[in-house]
């Protein structure tokens, strides 16, 4: 038995590095989706512990819509990936492709066992290179298959060295087996199948029995003649030990599911559901469909499920034929293998096992798996196949008239396998690649057809996106997904009435409720959003909120522990202006899972509601806590702290405002709210930066502008203020608070009193009722020199706002510069502006002013002085048959918002406001007073 030489490790590595260097560019796709970016798992957020506790999905094992695939350590080197590249994805599929060099390498080793160095060689390539192994390979999930493969190969090896020299046991091959088998198995199921391939090593090879000498051997040990031999002891004793080790992992696996098969629909495999004799003769179909994939994978695809194969209905399908030719097949290579003991017959047997036992647990022959067809599955299958290959290409190339042939013959198979695998790769570069190409080998699944429309639909090209939903309830008209995804879409087009058609269509195709049975095993989780995406819909409404609350409710009935109901209801609660109720069912949802961050956001959206900002922050610490990285929860949470007026948060507030810049750096609001904390703490250096870059992100953005103008008034820089209010009237002419502020900067510091006056003149033509702007006018008017008209100007003022006692008290002063001029015997002095006579508005009803002065602005698209607003996720689901936690489900970009509850920061801008009030009225009296 020959080591493996660094040759051929170099070669193998060069021909894998060949076939599957384009899988690189290649994104996550399928599986991978829900696998890594939606698995929370992968986060260094989520405790080490929850990989134990949870599926491969992310989903707790305890959970009935979990796909109960417990595959740790997998999912433990996904999680090294993010902590060291996070999403990019080429360090994830350069990590599979340098693992399948690896499962290369040791299967090199395992053929020298059976196979001399030439056709080990053989076999070796023809596995680096056979195209079904795509899958495993370029889909970051196949990486499963790779981790238990390695395992699988190093217990096997392990195991061939428990015989020692002078044939006794030797233990710590097998405890090391034993070892090695665990740690398959938490790598993906089917690696506990290598116990089978060693028991049958250990009785046909290391033994040398064959079926005759076997059964001889047997029916001598039951006649009890010259007792048990020796070597049937010895094989006895390790067959015990490796069945006892594979009962504990088959208890501890089981103890892990909790005892309960995961749930499946006949969408998902259809002979599954099916009754005798139909369901029988499509799982022994499926077998020689699996085994031609092995023998010509010319065309490939990655989803089988659905209506891809039809169901064998009848022993008159002649389909039958197939499955038969296949059993009768491997029965004579089964037959041959055990009959004989030469070098041959050993290779075949060991080959055979190889294929036929690691695919046990995916044949559905003893219960159902999830899929009808998974290409991935037969990864270690296929060593057998390529053993099988290489012993017969051994046995030909013998043949001097053959052997020349035998090797064009394989030199030609290795190289159109290696051409098919890399243009294969090509395939999986995106999801819409992916999926129209298995619509080429299959145009009968509808999965296919709704997964095409997903990834238009991820592309914003909807209307191509309807056509292939639309063409999915064609192929399937009893697919609850297909129409809900045709809802969808009809909803994202504006046509909401053809939304809601499609949604009740759906839903009327839902299984009745049947007493005292459970209703979720019998309906995927997924499809109970029908309710949801339903409700949502109608609830755009206003007149049929009630009804939205009815759909939601009857959600709950189904099924009590669907969180996404509650969260739906929630929403709608609030909405509805009940936030008590609203608080109780985000309550109820939390009982379901305390672990849920944007559970915690929302329900700290209701205590804003609530007037309750304490508990607000509460809450939004609680959702930070499981995610720190929250980016609603680090904004509103940020926000409540710099309104609360409170110094001793303002850098926790700032932190969190950081943060949150770090994750939407294309988002003004963050810089803006950055700016204005610096503005509270005196920073003015960093406030005119962080304003700066939310007008650069943002052009118009309105109390950005402003406040960066307002920072130039108050550091005594008002000519910088200028072209920063120009900019702001260009974009928002009608802001009234700008106006105020430019007359204010062109009267005192420019002297241009016809440029101040035009200003105050404007904001009367938008607002006569102003008072601010009328009395400021009159300033004008008085610094003009024209006391007439400042006279009348104030009079007109007075009338507006009699009880602005300041206005009566300039209007006092005018008259009295007049008397006294008029006692003096001086003319009135002529005006300093413009002599000719504006067309001034007509004062309109008496009433007080804003009186807010030049007060710090919050953004918002109308009104001086709003309010940030809070941002909520809210939209419909995906049917898409990916298991999705409420927040992953939920529509970008999408949000609701929620005005906020006059706070203590709102008070201090107003004392702030009132204080640069009097401020103004000293410097007007100031004005008036003088000569």
């Amino acid at each position: 038995m020959a080591a493996v030489t660094w040759k051929e490790i170099f070669l193998l590595a060069s021909v894998v590095l060949g076939c599957y260097w384009n899988s690189l560019s290649c994104g996550f796709v399928f599986d991978d989706v829900s696998a890594i970016l939606d698995n929370k798992d992968l986060r260094p957020s989520t405790s080490l512990r929850n990989l134990f506790l949870n599926d491969f999905w992310g989903t707790p094992m305890s959970e009935e819509r979990s796909h109960k695939s417990y595959r740790p350590l997998t999912v433990l080197t996904f999680r090294l990936n993010y902590l060291f590249s996070e999403l990019s994805a080429p360090s994830y599929h350069l990590l599979n492709v340098l693992l399948h060099v690896v499962v290369c390498v040791i299967f090199l080793r395992v053929c020298r066992l059976f196979l001399d160095k030439t056709s080990s060689r053989v076999a070796a390539l023809l596995f680096a290179v056979h195209p079904i192994h795509t899958e495993a390979v370029t889909g970051v999930v196949g990486r499963a298959e790779l981790l238990s493969s390695i395992f699988l190969l190093l217990a096997f090896l392990s195991y061939t060295r428990s015989k020692g020299s002078d044939h006794s046991i030797v233990w710590s091959p097998i405890a090391l087996t034993v070892v090695l088998v665990a740690i398959a198995t938490l790598c993906k199921e089917q690696g506990v199948t290598v116990i089978g391939i060693c028991c049958v090593y250990e009785v046909f090879v290391a033994q040398g029995f064959t079926l005759p000498a076997l059964m001889d051997t047997v029916l001598q040990v039951l006649r009890g003649k010259d007792g048990v031999p020796y070597v049937v002891l010895q094989t006895l004793l390790k067959l015990i030990a490796l069945i006892i080790s594979t009962l504990l992992l088959v208890i501890v696996r089981v103890q892990v599911i909790q005892s309960q098969l995961p749930v499946f629909t006949r969408f998902d495999n259809p002979a599954a559901v099916s009754p005798t004799p139909a369901r029988q003769l499509t799982f022994n179909y499926l077998l020689p469909v699996n085994a031609w994939l092995l023998l010509n994978p010319s065309e490939l695809c990655c989803d089988w499920t659905m209506g891809t194969i039809p169901l064998v209905e009848s022993l008159l399908d002649v389909r039958n034929l197939a499955t038969l030719a296949f059993y009768c097949l491997l029965g004579l290579l089964a037959l041959h293998s055990l009959r004989y003991s030469d070098h041959s017959a050993k290779t075949v047997i060991m080959a055979l096992s190889l294929i036929v036992l690691p695919f046990i647990p995916a044949s559905n022959l003893f219960f159902p798996v999830g899929f009808v067809v998974a290409e991935r599955v037969l990864y270690v299958p296929s060593m057998g196949f390529c053993m099988l290959v290489a012993n017969g290409f051994r046995i030909v190339s013998q043949s001097g008239n053959l052997k020349k042939i035998s090797w064009l013959c394989m030199a030609l198979l290795l190289t159109t396998h290696a051409v098919k695998t890399f243009n294969r790769n090509w395939d999986w570069e995106s999801e819409y690649t992916l999926f129209t190409s298995a619509l080429k080998v299959n145009k009968n699944n509808a999965k296919l057809w709704n997964n095409v429309g997903h990834a238009l639909e991820n592309q914003n090209n909807y209307v191509r996106a309807l056509k292939y939903f639309l063409q999915a309830t064609s192929v399937q008209p009893d697919d609850i997904g297909a129409h809900m995804n045709v809802g969808r879409t009809y909803k994202n087009l504006n046509r909401t009435k053809e939304a809601e058609e499609a949604y009740l269509i759906a839903k009327s195709l839902m299984p009745q409720i049947i007493p005292g049975k459970k209703y979720a095993t019998r309906v995927a989780p997924n499809h109970l959003n029908v309710y949801i995406n339903l409700a949502n819909l109608i609830r755009a409404n206003e007149s049929r909120l009630e009804e939205a609350d009815q759909l939601y409710r009857q959600a709950i009935s189904m099924r009590p522990d669907f969180k996404q109901a509650y969260i739906s209801r929630g929403e709608l609660l609030l909405k509805m202006n009940k936030p008590v109720e609203a608080r109780d069912a985000y309550l109820r949802a939390l009982e379901l899972d305390r672990t849920n961050a944007d559970l915690w956001y929302n329900l700290a959206i209701v205590n804003i509601e609530m007037k309750d900002p304490s508990e607000a922050l509460k809450h939004f610490n609680q959702a930070l806590d499981l995610n720190p990285r929250h980016k609603l929860a680090l904004f509103n949470s940020a926000l409540l702290m710099q309104e609360s007026g409170e110094p001793q948060l303002r850098p926790e507030a700032n932190r969190r405002f950081l943060i949150y810049v770090e994750e939407e750096p294309e988002d003004a609001n963050g810089y803006f709210n950055l700016g204005m904390l610096a503005m509270d703490e005196n920073e003015n250096e960093a406030a005119e930066r962080w304003m700066k870059k939310a007008i650069a992100l943002q052009r118009g953005f309105r109390s950005a502008l402003f406040n960066l103008a307002l920072l130039y008034s108050q550091s005594r820089r008002e000519l910088e203020a200028l072209p920063v209010l120009g900019e702001l009237l260009r974009h928002h002419p009608e802001h009234v608070k700008g106006l105020i502020l430019k007359g204010d900067i062109l009267m005192n510091h420019r002297k241009d009193t016809r440029g101040a006056r035009e200003c105050f003149l404007r904001i009367l033509r938008m607002d006569p009722g102003n008072v601010q702007g009328k009395h400021n006018l009159c300033v004008v008017y008085f610094e003009e020199r024209d006391l007439p008209r400042a006279e009348r100007c104030l009079e007109e003022a007075l009338a507006m706002a009699p009880q602005e006692e300041y206005i009566r008290r300039h209007l006092a002063i005018v008259r009295g510069k007049m008397a006294a001029m008029a006692a003096a015997g001086e003319p009135p002095p002529p005006p300093k502006g413009d002599d000719r006579n504006p067309s001034e508005p007509s004062p309109g009803p008496g009433g007080e002013g804003d009186g807010e002065g030049e007060g710090k602005e919050a953004p918002g698209p109308s009104g001086a002085g709003q309010k940030n607003e809070r941002k909520s996720p809210h939209a419909e689901r995906s049917a898409r048959s990916l298991s999705q936690e409420q927040s992953k489900s939920l529509e970008p970009g999408q949000s609701e918002k929620r005005t906020k509850a006059k706070s203590t920061k709102e008070i201090k801008d107003i004392e702030e406001k009132r204080a640069a009030a009097l401020k103004r009225l000293e410097e007007i009296e100031r004005i008036l007073s003088g000569d």
